[in-house]
């Protein structure tokens, strides 16, 4: 895979998946767009990092994702400075676990808000950028909890992740044929969002899958290089569990 030439925007990717996917597209001479909207110090940490090892260009931007004006003011900035987009990856999520009864309806919104709306929000502003040059590569990343590994503690995440598989969907009828709209579904990965889980539990959980491990974030990310490349050109409208077998 070669990226060189290619400018890529990864959302919430200071840390975990959107980091390693940073890292990934860089070594392949990817230039990229590290956002974040609360790990500046991160951010500017992978900023220096990718700028030492890899001969691309790099830009830090802090966004909201779930904030109109803050996308837009982030697209204008990126294409200012390289008059393209050509690979979007819409990372950014959270999580809010709590009980089923315990859960607020602003936690839920929360979580719809960032998850869903945002990557809604970032597609609908990049696409414009995409359809002028008639090329464009976006993924989405979703969850297995999306599809069939539900749990009631994190309802409105699955919600939301089901939503961004939906929404997929329409992208890629809605922008064809010019940009090929994927997603990933990760299982279990070692981020930070994973760092509490109760040890007994992540023990039950490594039981469930075929691999007896969680996901290390780089894993995730080669699949996205894979997705964003010119060699998955005839790859449209797909959802690919990366899931170690759950």
């Amino acid at each position: 895979m070669d990226f060189k030439g290619k400018i890529a925007l990864v959302t919430g990717s200071s840390r975990g998946i959107g980091k390693a996917t940073i890292i990934e597209l860089a070594s392949k001479g990817c230039n990229v767009i590290i956002n974040y909207v609360n790990g500046e110090k991160e951010a500017e940490e992978l900023k220096k990092y990718v700028n030492n090892k890899f001969n691309i260009d790099v830009m830090v931007i802090k966004a909201d994702v779930s904030n109109e004006e803050e996308v837009k003011e982030m697209i204008d900035k990126i294409i200012t400075k390289f008059n393209k987009i050509d690979i979007l990856v819409n990372n950014a999520g959270i999580a809010i676990d709590n009980g089923f009864h315990e859960k607020t309806i602003d936690e839920f919104k929360k979580v719809l808000d960032v998850n869903l709306i945002g990557t809604y929000l970032v597609s609908k502003y990049v696409s414009v950028q995409m359809l002028k040059q008639k090329y464009g590569k976006i993924i989405n990343v979703s969850s297995t909890n999306g599809i069939n590994t539900n749990y009631p503690y994190s309802i409105d995440y699955d919600a939301s992740k089901a939503g961004v598989i939906s929404l997929t969907r329409n992208l890629a009828l809605q922008l064809a044929p010019y940009i090929n709209v994927n997603c990933v579904a990760p299982g279990w990965v070692n981020t930070e969002m994973n760092e509490e889980l109760d040890e007994n539990y992540i023990k039950e959980e490594n039981k469930k899958i075929l691999l007896n491990r969680f996901a290390d974030p780089e894993e995730i990310a080669k699949v996205i290089a894979f997705l964003a490349s010119d060699d998955a050109s005839y790859v449209n409208n797909a959802v690919i569990r990366v899931d170690g077998g759950y």
